[in-house]
């Protein structure tokens, strides 16, 4: 299996090739993400929902990015790996925002990062693709500000606002992203922004035309359980499954059926009997 890089992600849009690309925040994931091929593994800031418990990804800090991405990165061999720049991490203090950006890079061995936001962040972007560190736009539907945008809600419904997100879209291809999550947006409107600009295009939410999809990996597993967003289809519930096997192991200890046998272990009666006599005679 080759390895993904950015190159590769952008030429699948000209060669009319659909991306994949799913969050992990941990080794085991990662491992089977990157063994199935998917194209990008993205350490997202949902982490703070899904992994900490937190009822917001604004909490999400550095250090806590930089913990479980280079956790991901020693299980991923093929995929582009992505780190989420944390909010506040970025369009602060111009040295802050590259410091930010190449510990992903060269503490976790990232190939890219992801940064939220439109025309307000390009200087950001730009700062960081000069440094040598591929930017992976955000726009739509943004987390980390979504409080300040009227809460979880689909964006781009009326024209202006459709057109202020393709201003944006525009505004980060030209400030050097390779590629842009779209996220929580109508169809049409991700249809059009697709068509029109160069740079792939992944929809979360954004309909069947964007040039990939991106969702969380717990989502799909039905693991987090939450909130289920729309766009969301979970392919199984492997939080049943969990619950089932922790039930089983419950009644199993409490009656006495594990451990059996075949979980235990055996010492030479020679040495037993050595043993009991030292100690019990």
């Amino acid at each position: 299996m080759q390895k993904v890089t950015v190159p590769f992600i952008k030429a699948k849009k000209i060669n009319k090739q659909r991306i994949t690309m799913l969050t992990a925040y941990d080794y085991c994931m990662a491992k089977l993400l990157d063994e199935e091929g998917i194209d990008i593994i993205l350490v997202g800031d949902s982490l703070g929902m899904v992994v900490l418990g937190y009822d917001s990804t604004t909490l999400v800090t550095m250090n806590d990015m930089i913990y479980h991405t280079k956790a991901v990165k020693r299980a991923v061999k093929n995929s582009l790996l992505v780190g989420d720049m944390p909010y506040k991490s970025f369009n602060i203090d111009t040295t802050e925002t590259l410091s930010n950006a190449l510990r992903f890079v060269n503490e976790c061995g990232c190939d890219a990062v992801k940064m939220e936001g439109g025309a307000e962040i390009v200087d950001s972007i730009r700062l960081v693709v000069k440094s040598g560190v591929p930017v992976m736009g955000h726009i739509g539907l943004t987390p980390q500000t979504a409080s300040e945008k009227g809460g979880f809600r689909v964006q781009g419904k009326t024209s202006e606002t459709a057109k202020n997100l393709l201003a944006d879209a525009k505004k980060l291809e030209e400030a050097g992203c390779f590629s842009i999550v779209l996220e929580c947006v109508p169809e049409e409107i991700g249809k059009a922004i697709t068509k029109i600009v160069k740079i792939p295009i992944i929809g979360i939410g954004a309909g069947r035309f964007c040039d990939g999809q991106v969702l969380v990996i717990h989502d799909v597993i039905g693991l987090y359980r939450d909130f289920t967003p729309r766009f969301v289809k979970k392919y199984v519930d492997v939080g049943s499954l969990i619950q089932k096997a922790i039930k089983e192991f419950k009644v199993d200890v409490e009656q006495g059926k594990f451990p059996s046998v075949e979980h235990t272990y055996t010492i030479p009666e020679e040495e037993l009997r050595k043993f009991s006599k030292e100690n019990f005679s």
